[in-house]
């Protein structure tokens, strides 16, 4: 799109049309009515705001949802800033708005109504909103899911606060700068990835997408929300399962000490009550849990307790709050990997999280939910959520579904050599794990990926034992593909040759005594193998689009001649690590096409290129491990 001046009446018609056609393109529920979707916040009928005229209009927050919310998607103001200077042109006053975006997708998406593919600087948002009047007298907190990457927010012309990171959720409390009526929210969002100090996952850093690196994501890219909450209020909890004893601790955490009053908990499973207590409220307050024939959630098997705490003073409810849980266990014992005390092969594919027509922004809830269903159903019990910190909402349906995920961070981007970034991934990488720490989905973490450059001393090492710090309760690779600078519980390695024979030998090491094990970059740079769990985390990557009539693709390795060909050499090279007894599991590359990068088991618009039970017969065959144990 040209950024070029017309006059307003041109401009609207055109932005009109535009709407019009990428709505009917795209196959959306975003409709004209979102123009009404003002009012309708305006209203006492949060369901009304929130219904399907609005996108995203799901609760985004999934794992502790107070009813007190609404959604701020929809049209929004928009404006770019090449300069960098809007805040000295007046935008924080709201001047100089020009043309209209749709949140929560990114400019550069073609569900924005913008679809502009160039670097921005920065860009600027701009709404109102009314509060509802049975709000009067509750704190108000304005939340964002992710904005990408530097923001900073304004009510009503007076600056709020700042947040870096583009990956993870921060709130305001903007309770101080409201008004009566009518308020104005501004939020500035400052993106440079090639600046080398800030994390960027798979985004190119050139104008154009190239390789393994695809359109960038500026600004607002999940949903924006609006939250009441009482002055003392449930702001996080954290629930610690221990299924052999059927016990869990619950540990509530306020956001800051509630006055005398009591907090009273109930679990109920399958819409049976399993569990209830009464006991003082503190600032952080611990319960012990404690149910009658557990149910454990695995794989397929997704057994959740459902949960909800409210804090009383006296007879008066003063919050209340909806969550759930599930009790399972993940652990290596030796060379394998444990569910709930029995051993696994870990099944996974390489999920980026990227999408045609929202780039990071799935169109729809919906659409999360569909690629997992669609991993499954090609016979994958996991999925690797690969230099991207997943919306909530993906791992809400992972929990739903019994799929097994690995987090990692979008380290790709932040330059590891320099000392003071570390600062910044820390703070980042921690933020990213006090979010999903709930999730029984999530089995392991994973830092960092295919670092083979210049290191800082220390920044993986210390990385690493951070995360085993913030969560001992799962399974941590230290560097995907990488150099292992550590003894990580899970030692893996990428592995993309297409030779059958040669991709076998490189694993055979594996049953010798001792052991040698295939290792990415130089083998003296890490740490020696100690018999962990092996797991090869990235292979395949077969190229294959038929339907290619240009050189602008690329997979790994030379295409087959045929689907024929195609299935065969994918079941060899998927075979050999299902067989090998000293391999824990298999991640392959990948789910589905990226822009350039043809080599997915779907296209990009999630078409299954194959039957998906021909994979599936592949990749269910029974283990060796399994067999073995």
């Amino acid at each position: 799109m040209r950024i070029c001046s017309l006059p307003r009446a041109r401009t609207n018609i055109i932005f009109l049309y535009l709407l019009l056609f990428i709505s009917f393109l795209a196959n959306t529920q975003i409709s004209s009515s979102l123009k009404n979707s003002s009012e309708l916040i305006r209203s006492n009928n949060l369901g009304q705001a929130l219904s399907e005229n609005i996108p995203r209009p799901e609760y985004p927050r999934p794992q502790l949802y107070r009813e007190s919310w609404f959604n701020l998607n929809g049209y929004w103001d928009f404006a770019f800033d090449f300069s960098d200077s809007g805040e000295e042109a007046g935008k924080a006053q709201g001047y100089g708005f020009d043309r209209k975006i749709i949140v929560p997708f990114a400019p550069e998406s073609s569900l924005s109504g913008i679809g502009f593919l160039d670097f921005m600087p920065a860009v600027w948002y701009k709404r109102t909103f009314t509060l509802p009047e049975s709000w009067a007298k509750k704190r108000i907190l304005l939340h964002f899911e992710a904005c990408d990457y530097d923001t900073t927010v304004w009510i009503n012309g007076e600056k709020v606060g700042r947040h870096e990171g583009g990956y993870t959720p921060f709130s305001f409390d903007v309770t101080p700068y409201l008004k009566p009526g009518e308020n104005m929210i501004i939020v500035r969002a400052r993106d440079d990835v090639r600046s080398r100090r800030q994390p960027t996952g798979k985004q190119s850093h050139r104008l154009e997408s190239y390789s393994c690196l695809y359109r960038r994501t500026t600004g607002i890219w999940q949903t924006v929300w609006l939250e009441a909450v009482p002055d003392t209020f449930i702001q996080q909890l954290r629930f610690y399962p221990q299924k052999e004893r059927g016990q869990a601790a619950l540990f509530v955490y306020f956001n800051h000490s509630p006055e005398k009053g009591q907090l009273f908990v109930r679990f109920h499973f399958q819409g049976k009550e399993v569990f209830k207590v009464s006991l003082p409220a503190e600032k952080i307050t611990y319960v012990p849990i404690k149910v009658e024939k557990v149910k454990l959630w695995g794989i397929k098997e997704p057994n959740l307790y459902e949960a909800e705490i409210i804090y009383l003073q006296g007879k008066e409810e003063i919050d209340r709050v909806k969550s759930y849980f599930g009790f399972r266990s993940i652990e290596s014992r030796g060379n394998l990997i444990y569910l709930n005390g029995k051993p696994i092969f870990l099944r996974f594919v390489l999920d980026q999280g990227f999408y045609p027509d929202g780039i990071y922004t799935a169109p729809s809830d919906e659409a999360l939910r569909r690629d997992i269903e669609l991993a499954q159903a090609f016979g994958f019990n996991g999925a690797r959520l690969h230099q991207k910190v997943f919306e909530r909402r993906f791992l809400y349906w992972a929990d739903r579904l019994g799929y097994l995920v690995w987090g990692e961070f979008p380290d790709w981007g932040l330059d590891l050599s320099l000392g003071e970034n570390f600062l910044t991934f820390q703070r980042e990488w921690r933020e990213a794990i006090e979010r999903d720490f709930n999730h029984p989905a999530l089995i392991g973490w994973c830092p960092f990926n295919e670092r083979w450059d210049e290191i800082y001393p220390g920044f993986i090492e210390e990385i690493y034992y951070l995360t085993k710090e913030l969560d001992p309760t799962r399974l941590v690779i230290d560097a995907s593909g990488g150099y292992h600078l550590v003894q990580p519980d899970v030692y893996d390695a990428h592995n993309y040759d297409q030779n059958i024979e040669t991709f076998a030998q490189a694993f055979a090491g594996l049953l010798e005594n001792p052991p040698k094990v295939f290792v990415n970059g130089d083998p003296k740079r890490h740490q020696p193998y100690q018999g962990q769990p092996y797991f090869v985390s990235e292979y395949g990557g077969i190229w294959w689009n038929p339907g290619q009539q240009d050189e602008k693709g690329w997979g790994y390795g030379a295409r087959p001649k045929s689907a024929n060909e195609f299935l065969e050499r994918y079941r060899r090279l998927t075979e050999v690590l299902i067989n090998n007894p000293k391999i824990a599991g298999f991640c392959y590359t990948q789910l589905y096409d990226i822009e350039q990068e043809v080599n997915g088991l779907c296209n990009f618009n999630r078409q299954p290129k194959f039957s998906p039970s021909l994979i599936r017969s592949i990749n269910e065959q029974v283990a060796a491990i399994e067999r073995l144990n």
